[in-house]
């Protein structure tokens, strides 16, 4: 499989990752911890059939330490025993705000409030953050068929 093209390559797309790397960046020093992140990532990206992200983030996720065991349970998060209950939260929030169409209204107040309960305002900006940031690449890497597999941890 190949790229339809080389968005990346482009003026424009360098310049727009320019940019969402830096919002991207702005979610670092939120609070939100390292392993918690890497969850969030790797779960948005499954959600949206982004290979190039959930090759990405599983093995960035592995090279910063992460257990093989929880990343591969990421999919399955409600029936796994593997995280903790601040993880859940930070899991469900991502995967309400990934599938806003899904429900009307978006992230139920019920989700919201369960995630407040674990994080204080400046963790959830980082993970409302976070979750737009991985979205948008999603997208980007779906529309122009960027293909897995070949990342290596710290490419970008």
């Amino acid at each position: 499989m190949e790229a339809r093209f080389n968005y990346y390559g482009t003026a424009t797309g360098q310049e727009f990752s320019k940019h969402i790397n830096s919002a991207g960046r702005a979610a670092e020093g939120s609070g939100v911890p390292s392993a918690t992140v890497h969850l969030v990532l790797l779960r948005v990206s499954q959600i949206n059939g982004c290979g190039m992200c959930t090759d990405m983030h599983y093995k960035d996720a592995v090279h910063a330490g992460e257990q093989p065991e929880r990343l591969n349970l990421v999919a399955a998060w409600r029936d796994a025993t593997a995280f903790t209950d601040a993880e859940r939260a930070a899991l469900e929030l991502a995967e309400e705000g990934t599938r806003i169409a899904d429900a009307a209204g978006g992230v139920s107040d019920e989700v919201w409030a369960n995630a407040a309960k674990h994080y204080d305002e400046e963790q959830l900006a980082g993970l409302v953050s976070t979750i737009a940031v991985i979205n948008a690449y999603n997208r980007m890497n779906v529309i122009t068929r960027v293909p897995a597999g070949s990342y290596q941890p710290g490419q970008w």
